[in-house]
């Protein structure tokens, strides 16, 4: 960002801060993603190139710290004291975009293979059982219309190919119905009740699914916004 030449607290920041992909890659490592393919991963659109670029601007401004992995072969990305700092800033923005401009899931929004990764890192896994499960999610409104997600104990992971396994459990759903749920726009045990979202599969496991779950930190903020703006933003759809 060029600078705004201006002697003002606010004018810094925002040179830092306001960079288009900066706040969602803020967002991504104050999540704990460190390294750079899952960092990618997590910001669907960005070139390779202007991910290196906003991050070297980020150490720069220390607001992130490079380190390489103890054998030497990876690098992660880390916020420092002042990136940490910066939750405050993206919760706050998350905290009015979920008050003010979230309506329906807009259909270029609708990514599941993204939404399964925020899945991913959402998992429980204390509550998982001791061996492997495979979920199959069957998505209605996407192009990609299949993808796992393979969950362990010691590790969660999104497949976009078979990845061979049988499969314990199949989410059946039209993504903007999961991305409703995700966020608490609609509750789960509702989008279940009404079969908008359904969970075919071994009984039990598909009992414990939903618990294994931890939504999106915004979805309460989402869910209560719902009673508080109007319905036309409620209800924007592309």
């Amino acid at each position: 960002m060029e600078p705004y030449g201006q002697y003002c607290p606010i004018a810094r920041g925002a040179e830092i801060f306001g960079d288009r992909w900066t706040p969602l890659i803020i967002r991504e490592l104050l999540h704990g993603v460190c390294r750079f393919n899952d960092l990618e991963r997590g910001l669907p659109g960005i070139s390779r190139p202007l991910l290196a670029k906003r991050l070297r601007q980020l150490e720069q401004a220390d607001v992130v710290e490079r380190r390489l992995t103890a054998n030497g072969r990876w690098a992660e990305y880390h916020p420092t004291t002042a990136g940490r700092e910066l939750e405050r800033v993206i919760e706050s923005l998350g905290q009015w975009g979920a008050r003010w401009a979230f309506g329906d899931p807009l259909k270029q929004e609708r990514d599941p293979a993204l939404l399964l990764w925020w899945i991913r890192r959402g998992v429980n896994r204390h509550l998982l059982p001791p061996r492997r499960v495979v979920v199959r999610f069957d998505v209605r409104g996407a192009k990609r219309q299949r993808l796992w997600l393979l969950l362990e104990p010691h590790d969660v992971s999104v497949c976009l190919q078979d990845p061979g396994f049988d499969v314990d459990l199949v989410v059946t759903a039209h993504v903007a119905d999961l991305y409703r749920a995700w966020f608490k726009r609609v509750p789960l045990d509702e989008a279940l009740r009404d079969e908008r979202i359904r969970i075919d599969g071994v009984p039990a496991l598909a009992r414990a699914f939903p618990r294994w779950l931890q939504f999106s930190h915004l979805a309460d903020a989402v869910h209560t916004a719902m009673t508080r703006t109007s319905p036309a933003l409620h209800h924007r759809s592309a």
